[in-house]
């Protein structure tokens, strides 16, 4: 049986406390290993990151920024590190329902689209929340995107990201987008399963199905 947003937010495989609660913002275990980068290497304006565990990546930007960047962390379970610096606002909220109010230079999503119900369609609305020239980088392995008979929907999902605007790395299974885009996929999001099992990251997913 497919989930619905409500019933997967209450699954321990979406509360998951081993991703991103420890992460540093540089380092071995770190966003910018993750990511290919780092993401306060130069940041002047605002970073919003979605799924960011405790937050304290940015907080560990904060202090390197000196209050010269906006930093935003949104995440389901309210785990966040005591005491932030006022340069950084952590939220719990589940992501597939929050907005902002406000356009970002650099949005990033380290590991989250694993635990997403509607992967494609969250991913439409982030690339509307970038400002001209921004960035969005996010970990996402298209295996857990799946058809209505549970196969995965493969090359043609690849081709409609590219399409899109997005660029898919399958060696490194991230997608980045640069500037704001509005997309609208081919595809009906049908509901999750949080009983994927393990991805590539050894840890339990969820898979996402839609009707093309």
């Amino acid at each position: 049986m497919l989930l619905d947003d409500r019933s997967l937010h209450a699954s321990s495989v979406v509360a998951n406390n081993a991703m991103n609660r420890q992460r540093q913002l540089t380092g071995v275990n770190s966003y910018a290993r993750v990511l290919g980068f780092d993401p306060a290497d130069g940041l002047t304006g605002a970073w919003l990151d979605l799924c960011c565990g405790s937050g304290r990546a940015l907080i560990q930007a904060a202090e390197r920024l000196n209050g010269s960047a906006t930093l935003i962390g949104v995440d389901l379970v309210d785990a966040f590190a005591p005491a932030p610096p006022d340069t950084v606002s952590l939220v719990a909220a589940p992501i597939e329902s929050w907005s902002p109010d406000r356009r970002f230079d650099l949005i990033t999503c380290v590991h989250g689209l694993h635990y997403i119900g509607d992967k494609l369609g969250l991913i439409s609305r982030i690339v509307r929340w970038l400002a001209p020239g921004g960035r969005f980088v996010a970990d996402l392995d298209l295996s857990s995107v799946r058809l209505e008979d549970g196969s995965p929907a493969g090359r043609p999902l690849t081709a409609a990201l590219r399409k899109a605007g997005i660029d898919y790395d399958p060696r490194r299974r991230r997608i980045s987008c640069a500037g704001p885009k509005e997309i609208i996929f081919p595809y009906g999001y049908l509901g999750a399963d949080d009983r994927a099992g393990a991805n590539y990251t050894g840890q339990p997913a969820v898979h996402s199905y839609y009707r093309k």
